[in-house]
C-alpha cells in the first residue's frame, strides 16, 4: 500500500511563509529581474577577478604540455616472440627524442622494444610522421633502451638534473596510456630512492627510482616524467597495482641514470658498473648488529676484502658495517651494491663506517664491474 498526504490548500500559509523571511531575503524578492541579474553579472565579475591568478597557474601545466609535446613519441613493437594465442606479442609503449653529439634517439623503456626487429619497431611522431629505427641498445640492468632515428625537424627534449629533484615537486606523465597517445597527467614526486622492487620477469637489478602519483598506467612505459620548467626528469617505467593498471604509485627512472647508461650505450654499446671489492653478508640482522655494537638495524657488513680493489686500496676491513655511501644511508647489502653499481666507473666517493665501536669516513674511488672475474660488491 502507497500513503499518500492530503495536501489542504490555504490562502494563509503563504503569508505565513513570507512572514517568516528575512529582510534581506524580502528585498531580494521584491527585486526587478534587472536588478538581480545585474547583481549576478557583479558576482561573476568578482568571481572572475578572484580566479585569475589561480587560472595563471593553471596555465604553467598548459605551457608545458604544448612545449613538450613535440618531444614525444608513440612507439608500437612486433615482438619476435609469439604469446598465448599464437600470435606475435605486440607491444606499445612512449619515448622521448634526446639529443647527443648532434645526432637524435629515442630515450625509452628496454622492455617496449627488446626481442623486437628494427622493422617492427613503429615510432610515431606528434605531428603525425611515423620512423623506424636505424639502430637499438639495450641494457637490462637498468631496463633503458635507445634508438637512433633520422629525420628532418626533429625536436629534442630539454633535460633536467633529477638530483635537483625534491619530494614534493609538481610533475608531469607524457605518454601513450592504453594507445592514447600524448596523455598527460599530473602530481607530485611521493618519494625517490626507491629500490628492491619486484618488476615482473624485467629483471631490473639495479634500481634507484623516483616515486609519483602522476597517473601510469600501461602505454606510459618509457615516456618522459616532466618538471614545471619542461624538462625531461625521469623516464616512466612502472606501477604497483595490484590490478594492472593505475593506483597512485608509479616509478621513474632519474633521467641523470638514464642519460649516463644511453651515453654508454651509443659510445660503446655496453655499460660500465662501478664496484668496491668487498664481500657482503646477506644475512646481516639487528642481532648481529647489536654484536657488533652498532645498536641499529642498517647497513652492509663486510665480510671479506678482496685483492686489487677499491675496497683494499681503501683500507676497509672485514667487520666493517658500511653505513653511508656518499651520504645515502645504506639500508642492507643489496642497497650498497645498487648504489654502488650505477655510480660512475671511476669516480670517488665517502664511505661512513662502524669500525670498532666508531665511526669513521673512508674514501673510496670505484673501479669497473666489468673487469672482475668474480664481481661480488
Amino acid at each position: 500500500m502507497t500513503l499518500r498526504m492530503k495536501i489542504t490548500r490555504s490562502l494563509a500559509i503563504p503569508v505565513v511563509a513570507l512572514t517568516l523571511l528575512s529582510a534581506s531575503d524580502r528585498a531580494q524578492a521584491q527585486q526587478t529581474p534587472t536588478k538581480l541579474s545585474a547583481k549576478r553579472d557583479k558576482a561573476y565579475t568578482t568571481l572572475a577577478g578572484e580566479v585569475a591568478h589561480l587560472e595563471r597557474q593553471g596555465a604553467i601545466l598548459r605551457k608545458v604540455a604544448k612545449l613538450v609535446r613535440p618531444n614525444v613519441v608513440h612507439i608500437e613493437a612486433q615482438k619476435a616472440r609469439l604469446g598465448i594465442s599464437g600470435r606475435p606479442i605486440q607491444e606499445a609503449g612512449s619515448g622521448v627524442l634526446i639529443s647527443f653529439k648532434g645526432k637524435t634517439y629515442v630515450l625509452t623503456n628496454r622492455h617496449v622494444i627488446d626481442n623486437t626487429p628494427l622493422e617492427s619497431i613503429k615510432i610515431k611522431l606528434a605531428d603525425g610522421r611515423q620512423l623506424t629505427p636505424t639502430r637499438e641498445w639495450d641494457d637490462p640492468g637498468t631496463d633503458i633502451g635507445v634508438m637512433a632515428v633520422s629525420a628532418e625537424g626533429l625536436i629534442p627534449a630539454r633535460l633536467g638534473n633529477s638530483d635537483r629533484v625534491e619530494i614534493g615537486d609538481f610533475v608531469l606523465a607524457i605518454g601513450s596510456p592504453f594507445g592514447l597517445s600524448h596523455s598527460v597527467t599530473y602530481g607530485i614526486i611521493s618519494a625517490k630512492g626507491r629500490h628492491d622492487l619486484q618488476l615482473g620477469n624485467t629483471g631490473v637489478q639495479f634500481q634507484d627510482f623516483m616515486q609519483t602519483d602522476a597517473a601510469i598506467n600501461p602505454g606510459n612505459s618509457g615516456g618522459p616524467l616532466i618538471s614545471l620548467r619542461g624538462e625531461v626528469i625521469g623516464i616512466n617505467t612502472a606501477i604497483a597495482s595490484n590490478s594492472g593498471t593505475y593506483e597512485g604509485v608509479g616509478f621513474s627512472i632519474p633521467i641523470n641514470l638514464a642519460k649516463n647508461v644511453a651515453r654508454q650505450l651509443i659510445e660503446t654499446g655496453q655499460v660500465s658498473r662501478a664496484f668496491l671489492g668487498v664481500t657482503l653478508d646477506a644475512s646481516f640482522t639487528t642481532a648481529d648488529a647489536a654484536k657488533l655494537g652498532i645498536g641499529q638495524p642498517f647497513g652492509a657488513h663486510v665480510t671479506g676484502i678482496q685483492p686489487d680493489t677499491p675496497a683494499e686500496k681503501a683500507k676497509l676491513r672485514v667487520d666493517d658495517i658500511i653505513l653511508q655511501y656518499n651520504g645515502v644511508r645504506i639500508e642492507d647489502d643489496s642497497h650498497l651494491v645498487n648504489l654502488v653499481g650505477l655510480s660512475k666507473v671511476g669516480s670517488k666517493g665517502s664511505l661512513l663506517v662502524f669500525r670498532g665501536g666508531k665511526k669513521v669516513v673512508v674514501q673510496v674511488q670505484v673501479g669497473d664491474r666489468n673487469k672482475l672475474t668474480k664481481p661480488r660488491g
